[in-house]
């Protein structure tokens, strides 16, 4: 299976191990609980796919690499306690707490989430001592004398002996204790990823055309040569920003991520010419609806890669825009929300001291304060993301410049204080709809150089596709609608339609019954 499949086995399972009765027991009980192992290449995502999970599932989630842990660290220090057994005493052994399992109490107590995921990578790669503990936790989720709190789903990973020589192949006794899923690299799987992460337009385009650079790992006279989903993701970061500093990137940076010599060479070349498209067709012009007419002809009769490529460039950033868009959207709606609570305590009356504005300005302090608990909770647990960091830190940072303004201006009461954070959240709603209204514009504008530079095309195919499997572009268009994106994606349902009926007829042979 590819890693988007096995990210919804896993999240199915965490979804039923947690599952309770009418008393409030789980379904099924922890002992029966079977650890799923999640077996394949290294740097195919499967650490990011936990936190997903952890994030979508609103879970916990405790992360430990089992290459870094002795047997000590992992099932505790002994130390001798003094016991007495009928009037006799005795010195007995005992263990301090495992320090994975003391971190998963330290989430609980700061985060005050009870149920998580314990995520254990590389766990066929302990080390010798502690191996044989393996499978007493695998059975039990015991380390040393200290359990696994109920309510906290087990979840491993590994790689196959090929590619670590530290792995231990389990023998049949512990994988009859998992539940394993084996899992390869599929660029179609991870292409979804990163769109929605936002990846390095240059990156995708290359794997688009390059298929089978996504995932590399091969011996040669050399030695071992490797092209990771990790190493493309971190390459997509550095990239990034050596463009915000003006740095040039060259091969010396690629191939400190992508260790592959003909695939560096073979990158850094796209990455240039990338480079030199994104100059000479001046796509900023394209997506304003002005584009000369020598730019629509060079895209005519361009050859298909160098269309490729352009077309990248162009959607790449309107789902840039209209991703930044929902994200100012969704910190409205959360935003909304804080404002509703303090519209509805100045309704309900003014403070003691009858100070009006110190009242409202406190009911901010108190949202602010709730707001970076809830934010700091969910660090704690592992299940923070950065998409829900920004907004968070953005509602925040609204509230404070409003508490600060009240303050400046000592004059209002409680009323007038709120119709000023009305005020404020309306000019930046106004915003929002300005901003939208552009990006559909250039929407629309994409659509029309897509018409005209390559007619009858599968770029407008690609088009209609990207957009409709990106979240954040699906989620714009039903948002705030795109006629020219509703009207292609309608012809080529019908055209699919009709092409489907055509060889519903041909498999009839209706030619042959006539006769």
């Amino acid at each position: 299976m590819n890693i988007r499949q096995a990210k919804d086995y896993i999240e199915n399972t965490v979804r039923l191990y947690l599952k309770k009765d009418e008393f409030g027991e789980y379904r099924i009980p922890v002992v029966r609980q079977r650890p799923v192992f999640l077996l394949g290449a290294p740097g195919i995502g499967k650490t990011a796919i936990m936190e997903q999970i952890a994030q979508e599932l609103d879970l916990a989630l405790v992360s430990y690499s089992m290459t870094h842990h002795t047997r000590q660290s992992a099932l505790g220090l002994p130390f001798i306690s003094h016991r007495a057994y009928q009037g006799v005493q005795f010195d007995v052994s005992e263990y301090t707490m495992s320090e994975i399992i003391a971190s998963i109490y330290e989430v609980m107590e700061g985060s005050g989430r009870r149920e998580g995921i314990l995520f254990l990578d590389e766990i066929n790669c302990v080390s010798e001592t502690l191996a044989p503990s393996m499978l007493q936790f695998l059975q039990y989720k015991v380390f040393g004398r200290h359990s696994v709190p109920e309510g906290w789903v087990i979840v491993t990973a590994g790689n196959p002996p090929e590619y670590n020589k530290s792995v231990r192949e389990f023998d049949v006794v512990t994988m009859d204790r998992l539940k394993v899923l084996e899992v390869e690299a599929d660029y179609k799987a991870w292409k979804e990823y990163a769109q929605q992460k936002g990846l390095h337009a240059a990156i995708l385009n290359f794997l688009e055309l390059k298929k089978e650079y996504f995932y590399k790992i091969e011996t040669t006279v050399n030695g071992r040569s490797y092209v990771t989903a990790r190493g493309w993701e971190d390459l997509s970061e550095i990239l990034s920003l050596y463009e915000e500093e003006g740095m040039k990137a060259d091969e010396t940076l690629v191939e400190q991520y992508i260790r592959n010599e003909r695939v560096v060479k073979e990158f850094t070349a796209y990455y240039d010419l990338f480079n030199k498209y994104k100059k000479e067709y001046q796509t900023e012009e394209i997506l304003e609806g002005t584009a000369q007419a020598q730019t629509l002809e060079r895209a005519r009769v361009a050859a298909f890669d160098e269309r490729l490529s352009l077309l990248g460039m162009l959607t790449d950033k309107v789902i840039s825009e209209m991703r930044e868009d929902m994200e100012n959207s969704d910190y409205l709606v959360e935003l909304l929300k804080n404002l509703k609570a303090v519209k509805a305590a100045v309704e309900k009356g003014v403070s003691d001291d009858g100070k009006d504005q110190i009242s409202v300005t406190q009911m901010l302090e108190n949202q602010m304060q709730g707001r970076m608990k809830q934010m700091e909770s969910a660090r704690m647990a592992g299940s923070l993301s950065e998409r829900e960091k920004r907004k968070g830190r953005r509602i925040v940072r609204f509230l404070q410049e409003e508490k600060r303004q009240l303050l400046l201006e000592g004059a209002l009461d409680g009323k007038g204080a709120f119709q000023r954070l009305k005020a404020a959240f309306d000019q930046r709603t106004l915003e929002l709809k300005k901003r939208t209204e552009r990006t559909g514009s250039r929407l629309e504008n994409l659509f029309g150089f897509v018409e005209n530079a390559f007619a009858e095309g599968n770029e407008m195919l690609i088009l209609v596709t990207e957009l409709t499997v990106n979240n954040d572009s699906a989620r714009f268009i039903s948002q705030f609608g795109a006629p020219a994106y509703e009207r292609h994606n309608r012809e080529l349902m019908l055209s699919e339609r009709q092409n489907s009926l055509q060889e519903e007829i041909a498999l009839l042979d209706l030619d042959g019954i006539s006769g």
